[in-house]
């Protein structure tokens, strides 16, 4: 099938602990979404989501962004990033006007919305995202578009993203330093829930888990917005440094040993099986495993011991972080895994079980030009860049009367991203 005409090029890099990783996404004259190129590297410079090290954070952005670039036979100059550290919060800001029971128009919306805008109270934090999520007319709840509907009175929920700003000025810088604009910064749950989940489960109510290498995301959606966000400062990174302490081996032979023999269930077969520390070729290489054979194997059922013991710590502060958020009850059943840390066998099982809830897999949706490699929940939140960046949401800070600003993070000063007129979306 021929390539259809492109019309707007997006590109995304995610900034992670453990990989960062970029993606060149075309926009079809037609409205779909065709990945043009992707690409990856180990992470440098970064831990637990905060940069360390700019000089090798920004190496690995521009070597991530030139492979990417390299796979699309394209180049890029601007780039949407996650962020998934920098103690991201969240919450709920509603606003109300008076309407006295008439036609509501386009510009009873935007006054609502600068009020709201106006109504944000950051607390010295720096505001990533500030959205109309839905809005309420008297007693009528969830109303997408109020425009021409009669009210006595109009209310909207605005769903405010906040960041400590030195953290994210410091990821802004090393992407510029890549010699990249930046077109914004999208916090990676938001990321991640536009991959993974479904207008249904964020209507109804489902909590995104994203577990990356250092650290795991709770977040809570309900009635099509997100209602509240934790961090834990966990990951996959632990499992690994946890094998690695356990049996006093290297780094590399312990994420090698998790992935391709670790589980996070148990098999009454797995006393018998023994697994080689040493991968091919690295026989006599490496030191000799605790508890390992003459030719440096361990029980399997070793192996997995470590790793449910660490997921117990996992999902025990993910459940403490469910609960805190209020996320119970018939409507607080769905649960989604989604980030590198998910790609381990057997643990949605595990964590159904843990958590008492129904859990799935989160993964990026099906695009055109998706490596297979790609299409794991590993990449979801980098597709997600990608696809947030094509619906273009709007965003209350940009809305003016019959103005809007065009700008972008430049230097060191921030500035609000590109949005539509307010006309565009009513």
């Amino acid at each position: 099938m021929a390539m259809p005409r492109i019309s707007r090029v997006f590109g995304a890099v995610n900034v992670g602990s453990f990989r960062i990783s970029a993606m060149i996404m075309g926009l079809s004259e037609t409205g779909e979404m065709v990945v043009l190129g992707s690409g990856h590297r180990a992470s440098q410079g970064i831990k637990r989501g905060y940069v360390t090290d700019m000089a090798a954070a920004t190496y690995a952005i521009r070597d991530a962004v030139e492979r990417a670039e390299k796979n699309a036979g394209t180049s890029i100059s601007s780039v949407w990033i996650g962020c998934a550290g920098a103690g991201l919060k969240s919450r709920i800001a509603e606003v109300e006007i008076e309407i006295g029971g008439r036609r509501i128009e386009e510009e009873d919306i935007e006054h609502l919305l600068i009020a709201a805008r106006d109504n944000i109270q950051p607390d010295g934090r720096m505001v990533l995202h500030a959205q109309p999520a839905h809005y309420t007319l008297d007693g009528a709840n969830d109303v997408a578009n109020p425009k021409g509907l009669h009210a006595e009175r109009l209310r909207v929920d605005v769903h405010v993203m906040l960041a400590d700003g030195a953290p994210v000025r410091n990821l802004i810088e090393a992407v510029q330093n890549a010699h990249l604009d930046v077109e914004s910064v999208v916090a990676a749950p938001i990321a991640a829930g536009y991959a993974c989940l479904s207008p249904e489960e964020r209507e109804l109510g489902t909590a995104l888990i994203e577990i990356g290498g250092e650290v795991t995301n709770v977040s809570v959606y309900r009635k099509g917005m997100l209602l509240g966000l934790s961090a834990i400062p966990l990951g996959s990174g632990d499992i690994t440094d946890a094998v690695a302490s356990a049996f006093g081996i290297r780094r590399f032979q312990a994420e090698r040993l998790k992935c391709v023999a670790g589980s996070a269930i148990a098999s009454p077969t797995d006393h018998r099986e023994m697994i080689p520390v040493n991968g091919p070729g690295e026989e006599s290489s490496g030191p000799v495993a605790r508890g390992a054979d003459e030719q440096n194997r361990i029980p399997r059922a070793e192996l997995v011991s470590v790793i449910t013991q660490q997921l117990s710590r996992l999902t025990d502060e993910v459940g403490r972080s469910l609960k805190e958020l209020g996320f119970s009850g018939a409507a607080g059943n769905q649960v989604v895994l989604t980030g590198g840390g998910a790609e381990l066998a057997g643990f949605a099982e595990f964590a159904q079980s843990a958590l008492g809830r129904t859990v799935r897999i989160g993964k990026p949706p099906v695009l055109r030009g998706l490596p297979e490699a790609h299409a794991t929940p590993g990449f979801a939140t980098l597709a997600g860049l990608c696809i947030y960046a094509a619906n273009d949401p709007v965003d209350i800070r940009s809305i003016g009367p019959k103005h809007q600003m065009s700008t972008r993070y430049s230097g060191t000063r921030i500035f609000s991203r590109v949005f539509r007129a307010v006309k565009d979306y009513f």
